[in-house]
């Protein structure tokens, strides 16, 4: 089995059979950087290129640990250094690339839709590492895969996601990727930060966080956009806290084996208490680690594939 697209832009455009293969191809992965020797030839004389128009520092070198690992060479072009602020456009930028021989482009945009447009623009393959508001498909693919390597299933699991749904990539490629493969997904956080149109997705809607988290397998929480506070979607960041922050107490409502994720960046004490962050209960590392191995999963399979 492969991949039917060149390009991973969005988890909407997975089937579960193509999610399933990611996730079973990052298992054996997941072996190698285990290893004292954690390369392998895979993708050898392949040449990958990190392109990211935002600031990031774990999912650009997750994607760049993830390419060295599999031996391809890995170019890193952040916009504050490259001809963009020169006046150049991204398909511009994004011939260059191809001219000096790129096989991946791996692109961060803060506009939604820019992975969409370069993938059908480019012969490369293009891999969605964050658009604006719309998705994150590779970190929803690796909350995946580390749900299903400490609750052993995906289907019929009770996960709540807590936070800023409005603004969140992150939520967004999660929902499409847990309903696909048959998880419960509840939302919770300040009405304001959660659409109603979300309800047409299947999940459940809380804005009581006590009652949101009753049960639940896994609790997933979302960074909290400072830079966003002044638009007055919560009062002040102590209120947010009081409310949908998670704590001790709140985590005891879920089950006694609930698992806490989080994507990172972490505010603590403000979405999360380091009571908990730091718990036995927190996978938030393994998500760090399992991260490299879905990202190599993901270029192994599309180096494979061509329009």
């Amino acid at each position: 089995m492969n991949l039917r697209s060149k390009d991973l832009v969005s988890i909407k455009d997975l089937d579960a059979g193509e999610i399933g293969l990611i996730l079973e191809t990052a298992s054996g992965f997941r072996d190698v950087i285990s290893r004292d020797i954690k390369k392998v030839p895979a993708l050898r004389g392949k040449t990958t290129v990190n392109l990211f128009y935002e600031p990031s520092t774990r999912t650009r070198t997750s994607f760049e640990v993830a390419a060295k690992r599999l031996s391809t060479d890995v170019i890193n072009i952040a916009s504050s250094t490259s001809s963009v602020v020169k006046g150049e456009t991204l398909l511009d930028t994004a011939k260059t690339v191809l001219a000096l021989g790129a096989d991946i482009v791996v692109i961060r945009h803060s506009c939604s839709g820019t992975p969409h447009f370069l993938a059908k623009n480019i012969k490369a393959s293009v891999v969605n590492a964050g658009d604006g508001t719309n998705e994150h498909p590779t970190q929803a693919l690796l909350d995946l895969f580390t749900m299903q390597e400490h609750k052993g299933r995906i289907k019929g699991l009770e996960v709540a996601i807590v936070g800023d749904i409005l603004h969140s990539r992150v939520a967004k490629s999660n929902i499409y990727a847990l309903t696909k493969l048959g998880a419960n997904v509840r939302l919770i956080g300040p009405p304001t930060l959660l659409p109603d149109f979300m309800r047409d997705l299947g999940v459940s809607i809380y804005s009581d966080m006590n009652q949101g988290l009753e049960g639940a397998d896994v609790i997933m929480m979302l960074r909290i956009q400072l830079e966003r506070q002044g638009k007055g979607f919560f009062p002040s960041t102590h209120e947010y806290f009081r409310n949908w922050g998670l704590t001790a107490g709140r985590v005891a409502r879920a089950k006694e084996d609930v698992i806490i994720m989080h994507p990172g960046p972490m505010n603590r004490g403000i979405e999360i208490s380091s009571e908990v962050a730091d718990s036995s209960r927190s996978v938030i590392l393994d998500q760090v680690t399992n991260g490299i191995a879905v990202r190599m999963a993901a270029l192994y399979l599309l180096s494979g594939v061509r329009a």
